[in-house]
């Protein structure tokens, strides 16, 4: 017996990855949903990269009802996204493109599959970004679409969103994660204020496990300093 399910939206990424191995290492039924394959989920959903946003959609849901078999899932967590820097003088479109590709189609997929699939009172996480609750200038197109993310949470986490009787729709707005990548073209870095992706993956399994949980539609800022994170919900 499994302690429950969940499917990880960007289970291949770096935090997804870490997310995936966290919750299976808790007995959880895994599935990962990404552009590529994760072997150590239980259920590995490749959505085709080229399709548009209402056929992601549909393979998505589909493919994660025939997983589920008439289960339900303890939570949906959107862990997906890319960075991607620039103002307006050079390739907003382009770039904002891509970030709404990576951040919101990824996000508004997951809400239409906890709609579907989420057991009452599971959890729906997304990914939003501290610096996007202001202006962003050196990166447009990514402040642009972390904004639609949090206000995608907002409305989630409101009456008559769609979502089972009781869930919770929260996203976590992080600085910067420590990522092997991230590690990579920082090197220099504080790492100090860089928030563990098994911090992360702590959070979302507490959530699902009813335990320590915020109001939902909350934006909760993860704050690292000296190696430790705290929670401060965006006003």
């Amino acid at each position: 017996m499994s302690a429950g399910r969940v499917v990880i939206y960007g289970g291949k990424g770096a935090l997804g990855s870490a997310c995936v191995d966290h919750f299976k290492a808790n007995n959880y039924w895994v599935g990962s949903i990404d552009l590529t394959e994760n072997e150590k989920a239980d259920v590995s959903i490749v959505v085709p990269r080229d399709a548009s946003w209402v056929e992601q959609e549909e393979t998505v849901v589909s493919k994660v009802g025939e997983s589920l078999a008439g289960e339900k899932l303890d939570a949906v967590i959107c862990v997906a996204g890319g960075w991607a820097g620039g103002n307006a003088k050079k390739d907003l479109a382009k770039n904002a493109d891509l970030m709404w590709k990576q951040s919101v189609l990824t996000s508004a997929i997951s809400a239409a599959v906890a709609a579907q699939h989420l057991k009452a009172g599971g959890l729906l996480a997304l990914t939003g970004a501290k610096p996007a609750l202001e202006g962003t200038p050196g990166m447009i197109g990514y402040g642009m679409a972390k904004a639609a993310v949090h206000q995608l949470t907002r409305s989630l986490g409101a009456e008559k969103s769609g979502l089972p009787a009781g869930s919770l729709a929260v996203s976590i707005l992080p600085v910067t994660l420590d990522t092997p990548m991230n590690r990579k073209w920082m090197p220099d870095a504080d790492f100090g204020t860089w928030t563990p992706l098994t911090e992360v993956a702590g959070l979302f399994l507490k959530w699902t496990q009813d335990q320590e949980r915020p109001k939902t539609g909350s934006l909760l800022q993860l704050i690292t300093t000296n190696g430790i994170t705290q929670l401060i919900a965006a006003e």
